[in-house]
Formats: C-alpha cells, sequence, structure tokens
C-alpha cells in the first residue's frame, strides 16, 4: 500500500456480541509479547469471567491512551468520574 494513503476497513460485529457483556471486575497479567485482559462479572462468592482479551504491549499502549482520550471527553460532557472502591477480598482462579 502506497505511503499516506488509508483504506476504509468495514468492521461487522455478530448478532450475539451485539448485547455486549457486563463487567464489574476485571484482572490483567502480561508476558513480554502479550497482556492479557480477563473480564469478570463478580458476585460474591464467585465470580465468572466473561470475556479474555488478549492483545500485543503495543496495542494496550494505543489502547489506554484511547480509553483516556474518551475518558476526559466524558468528563467534560458530563461530571468527573469517582473510582470505584477495590473490592474486598482476594479473586482467584479455580482449575
Amino acid at each position: 500500500m502506497a505511503e499516506g494513503k488509508q483504506q476504509e476497513i468495514k468492521v461487522q460485529l455478530p448478532p450475539q456480541l451485539q448485547g455486549g457483556v457486563y463487567s464489574n471486575n476485571m484482572v490483567v497479567a502480561h508476558t513480554r509479547e502479550e497482556f492479557v485482559m480477563d473480564f469478570m462479572m463478580v458476585i460474591p462468592p464467585v465470580g465468572t469471567v466473561m470475556s479474555r482479551v488478549i492483545v500485543s504491549p503495543g496495542h494496550m499502549k494505543r489502547m489506554i491512551a484511547a480509553l483516556e482520550e474518551n475518558v476526559k471527553k466524558y468528563e467534560a460532557r458530563f461530571e468527573t468520574i469517582q473510582a470505584a472502591e477495590e473490592p474486598k477480598g482476594n479473586i482467584g482462579y479455580q482449575a
């Protein structure tokens, strides 16, 4: 592809993903090559991983920048977001 020329990419959202999933907790792990994010629904005494997303370190940086930008836009339009309190107790995985 020629330098500077952008191509439009059409993205499809399969019907089974259109409703999304709710997550009230997230665990992040990483290796040198990738970040692993497990989005969970935790209702004590149990939690369920709803979605696992694995990305490269470079893509993780872009995601963080996009999230920061969108939080700033949200707060400019609505109000300052108060950080949620850390969950009490240990969250661990069962094999």
